[in-house]
């Protein structure tokens, strides 16, 4: 009787091992409390579409990377080329649009080690836009209409590796709006799709 229970109670034990042997290992970002901490500068241009027009934008985003997946930062982006404002007043100067916007941007990086290889990611914040006259001096620079507002754009990049630590990469977003006021643009005129070039440069 004796041995009759003791082996019950070997049964019972390895029943109970069996599931946590079997357990596959959990992922997680810290690899076991090591992480990896890279990070990158990524200057961007980007055609897209402004009050129904071609616009062009010049800034990037750069951030510190975690374990060559997740890159957290931040990114700024600006109007550089000329699109003329409706004039209200026919006899008055030219005015032309300026718009900026920077925000948070988190990233993530799919397969980085492969040669070409996909990065997601999205830009989170705010922006301003306004209209004003070309080549003036800057204590004569004035502003007219501004206005702030809210803007979310995901991106998605094709990347391809030249070195370990540089990359291109193509790729496209949408720009969402919204809570501008200024007079003679609407949110709608302000969103839009982009497409761009980024070179990133860093520790990946």
């Amino acid at each position: 009787m004796k041995r009759s229970g003791k082996r019950l109670l070997l049964a019972l034990a390895v029943l109970c091992t069996t599931p946590a042997l079997a357990q596959e290992k959990i992922e997680s970002l810290s690899r076991g409390g090591k992480v990896r901490v890279g990070g990158f500068g990524a200057p961007t241009i980007k055609f897209t579409t402004f009050d129904d027009q071609m616009g062009v934008l010049l800034g990037g985003y750069a951030g510190v990377m975690l374990n060559s997946r997740l890159m957290l930062g931040a990114g700024a982006y600006g109007l550089v080329n000329n699109i003329e404002a409706p004039r209200q007043d026919p006899a008055g100067p030219a005015l032309y649009w300026n718009m900026w916007y920077t925000g948070f941007v988190p990233e993530y990086t799919i397969r980085g080690n492969k040669l070409v290889h996909l990065a997601v990611g999205a830009l989170v914040g705010g922006g301003g836009v306004m209209k004003n006259e070309r080549y003036k001096s800057w204590d004569e620079f004035e502003s007219i209409g501004y206005s702030s507002f809210f803007v979310g754009e995901p991106h998605v990049n094709l990347e391809l590796n030249i070195t370990s630590y540089l990359r291109l990469g193509i790729g496209g977003s949408y720009r969402f709006v919204r809570g501008s006021g200024t007079e003679g643009i609407t949110d709608e005129k302000l969103s839009g799709p982009s497409a761009h070039f980024t070179i990133k440069a860093g520790r990946f």
